[in-house]
Order: structure tokens, then sequence, then C-alpha cells
């Protein structure tokens, strides 16, 4: 599967999406090797995916009735394609049906080796899932309020069920809204409700991470795509930890120690904790791709493009060390941002953390200098201008990244240094280019005064720092400027 956008309102229906496999494959002569390595999903993969209808597109096909299962005369209302077996049903409307309705969501699997699946329903609502006519798994009779569909549906009740290769089996779902189910006794439910149809094999993950340590001893070179998934990035729900789930760090530790050469791919949308990130020569944050996913993450390998982005927020050692750790949950009805304007670099520069990889930090297959920098402070406009050469082998692109950091004391505790402007230039081996970056003094060099209620720039020294990243290296520039006499503003 690819994975291509995260949860919530991010979870849109592409018109095709690539998946890493695929992108990497189209680059080589004949296909890798690969296994699956270790799960990482939260909820059941979705069903839809490897289901087919009666006409045989993929999918299922959902009929809409006023009665229960139970009654045999009853008329189909609606009948839909469903391609997707997550299903938010507060939008959806018939002109026959509202309140308690029902529906029969019915689809074919053929697996392509005898194994053990597991299948699961999250409902607001009542569900069950039958195999072959056979209950596999019951999630009407008892039912648990879980965090699924904004903390409105059940937990995921799963069941197992023995597949045989090549064998047609029928997977029929029984739905009703969300009256049927005796949770709307004490709370208020989605109207019309929802439904989450999830399945995939079973695996031994002991066993994946021996197979996948195999291959890697005997492979030239080991890609590793891990991460984490619209399960675990979505609205409505916090990550408890930064931890990848599952087996996912154990077996890249394995597979890492098994071949030298290995890259791992991370997709995720925020931070993951990395400690084998000493372990390995290359990291890829692929982040979400969308529908090129998978060829953008060879493109990056391969070398058909050199990679130039850079972090937007900075990647802590472990979730301990977030400025915001102590302020996660809410309580009492309250929710207290107590790290004021301490966030990212700003709080780990300031209470001197280690960080696992620093805001704007980004690496390319070709190397930058800066030389030559000048500060100009003129007309309430402050001017940055510095020589950048590619020194590599190769084009590339550079992010220059411009910050102020105040060095006479103010009335107030401030951040060490803070971003104010930055620009991207792209230059071939061997070129150097001059860059400019502009901002306004004001924007440079004030902070909110409560006091006032204004803006506030002070009077004093202010060091500009041109660096690659946040963090600082022999390869920043610096020089001062002044404030000759302090002032307040206010609008933009």
């Amino acid at each position: 599967m690819a994975t291509y956008h995260g949860g919530g309102s991010a979870s849109l229906a592409a018109y095709y999406a690539v998946t890493p496999f695929d992108g990497i494959s189209s680059k080589l002569e004949s296909l890798p090797e690969y296994t699956v390595g270790a799960y990482s999903h939260k909820s059941l993969p979705l069903l839809g995916s490897v289901l087919t209808t009666g006409s045989g597109t993929p999918g299922m096909t959902m009929r809409a009735y006023r009665e229960h299962h139970s009654v045999s005369a009853r008329q189909v209302q609606e009948e839909i394609h469903i391609s997707k077996t997550e299903l938010l049903f507060v939008d959806y409307y018939h002109e026959n049906l509202s309140g308690e309705w029902y529906a029969d969501l019915d689809g074919s699997l053929v697996v392509d080796e005898d194994c053990e699946w597991e299948l699961g329903l999250m409902v607001c609502g009542t569900a069950t899932l039958y195999v072959n006519d056979d209950l596999i798994v019951d999630n009407a009779t008892d039912q648990c309020m879980g965090e699924s569909f904004f903390g409105q549906g059940t937990v995921e009740v799963r069941g197992r069920v023995q597949f045989k290769k090549g064998e047609t089996y029928k997977i029929k779902v029984h739905y009703g809204s969300s009256p049927t189910s005796k949770l709307s006794e004490n709370h208020t439910l989605l109207p019309g409700g929802a439904l989450r149809v999830g399945g995939c094999k079973v695996i031994d993950g002991k066993g994946e991470i021996a197979q996948a340590t195999a291959l890697a001893k005997a492979a030239d070179q080991v890609v590793i795509c891990a991460g984490l998934n619209s399960d675990w990035e979505t609205e409505g729900y916090d990550r408890e930890n930064m931890d990848l789930p599952g087996y996912l760090d154990e077996m890249i530790m394995a597979v890492a120690e098994a071949n030298l050469n290995t890259v791992v791919v991370m997709q995720s949308g925020t931070p993951v904790r990395m400690p084998w990130a000493g372990k390995v020569p290359a990291i890829v944050q692929a982040w979400y791709g969308g529908n090129e996913t998978g060829n953008c993450i060879a493109d990056v390998l391969f070398g058909d493009v050199n990679p130039s982005g850079k972090l937007s927020l900075s990647f802590p050692v472990r979730i301990q060390d977030n400025p915001a750790f102590l302020n996660f949950r809410t309580e009492g009805g309250r929710t207290i941002y107590g790290e004021d304007v301490y966030v990212g670099y700003r709080y780990y520069e300031f209470a001197n953390l280690p960080v696992l990889f620093p805001f704007g930090h980004g690496l390319s297959y070709t190397n930058f200098e800066f030389s030559d920098l000048s500060v100009t402070e003129k007309q309430s406009t402050l001017s940055v201008g510095l020589s950048v050469k590619n020194v590599g082998p190769v084009h590339g692109a550079e992010v220059v990244q411009v910050y102020v950091s105040p060095k006479t004391k103010a009335k107030v505790n401030r951040p060490l240094k803070e971003l104010k402007g930055f620009a991207k230039v792209e230059l071939a081996a061997g070129e150097t280019r001059r860059v400019l970056v502009e901002v306004e003094t004001k924007y440079a060099v004030s902070y909110w005064d409560e006091e006032r209620d204004q803006w506030c720039g002070e009077k004093g020294e202010y060091e500009v720092i041109a660096s690659d990243s946040s963090y600082i290296t022999e390869r920043t520039l610096r020089m001062s400027f002044s404030v000759d006499e302090t002032f307040w503003w206010t609008g933009l």
C-alpha cells in the first residue's frame, strides 16, 4: 500500500497512488526482493482494497434498507459501490432512510497462499462480519466505546479465520445506524453513524524480522520503508509517544546490523524516535508525498533528483524533551500552553537540550559554502547578503536561513535567536551566487510587550546569523547591527 496522506480531513481518495516498491522497481531491470518486515498499523488496514464486488470491481457493494437483515421481505432503498471501507454517514442522505436504518456490505476475497487472516470492525452503530455465512466478528452484542470516529465509535473488535490459496470467500457485513447501538442510551452518537472494515494476513513479528535480516545479508543495497500512517496521525487524536509502532525499531536495528548499506525511508508527518539513527548511513524523511509518493522516493534514492528539503521542525531525542511535555493533556476543562514562545528550536536552545535533528536541517548529494556576509540596516529594512558556493560534484539547491539574536538584555526573556528570513538558491557544481535576504527591521527585532499591548523593538545590539540550519556550525556566518532607539508599533 502507498502511504500518501494523513488521517481525518487529509484522508482523501486519490485517483492513483504509487507505492515505494513500484517506484523503486521502475528503476531496476528486475524486481527487487521484498518482505513485509513489520506491520505499522494501529487499526487493521482497510479491507476494501483487496475485495471485489460481484461485478469484479475492487471494493464492496452496499445495499441500504429500512429494516433489519432478519426481515426477509425488506426492500433495497439504495445500492452503492464502496471502494474504501471506512464510511462516515453523517452526510449520507436518502429520502426513505432516517434515524434507524440498516445496510449490508458484500465483497469477495481470494488469497495467494494458505494463511490466517485477522478481520476487524469499528462502528458508531452496530456491525457484524461474516465469512461464507460464518460469524467472525460481532460488534453489536457487547460493545465498548473507543477513540474511533472522534471518540463516538467503538474499539476495534477482531476475529481470525483460516483461508486457503485460490479459494473465493464471501465477506458480508451487517450494519445498523447509530440508534441501533445500546451505547446511544448514554452517549450522543454521530447521526447516521460510521463504519470501518479492516483486515490483513496474520504475521509472526519475530519471524518476519528473521526473514528480513536473511534477505539483507544477501543484498547489495537495502531500503527500509518505515513510519506511521493515518491511524496514528489524524485529527481528534494525539500520539502517546514518539516510538514507531510494533516491531519496526527492532526490525530496523536487525537489518542495519546485517547490512551496512541500509537506507531508511521514513514516512511520517511528525518526529519519531530513532534509536537506530547512528547505525544507518542515510535517512530519507519522505513525509506523505501524495499520488507520486513512490516515484518521488525512488528519484531521490537513485540520485535522479538531488534532495534539498529542510526540516520544518526540530526532531527531539525523546518525548520528554518536547517543550509541551508537561502540558499535553486538557485538565479541568483547560488547555494550558505552558511553553509560551519557547517552542521548537527556541526551547531546545534556551534549555540547552540536544536534539536528534535540528530545525532547518537537510542534506543533499552536494555541499555548499557560505562567505562574504554583509549586513546593512537602512530605511527600516535589514538587508543580509552573502555568497553561496556549490563545492560538491552535482547540481543542487541550498536554503540560506537568517536568524536574529538580541545581544542586549531585554526587559523580558527572549529566545536566543529566531528565524527572520530565508532564501533558496539553485547552483550548478562549482557555481557561486550572491543571495540577498531582506526583512523589515521591526519584524527582525520586536517582541510583544504585554504592558503596552504593542510590539516593542528595543534599543541595543543584535546579531545576524546566516546558517544552513538552526544549528550553529563552522560554516555559520555572523555580523551585528544596532537599533539606536526603542520603538513600539501595532498592526502590520
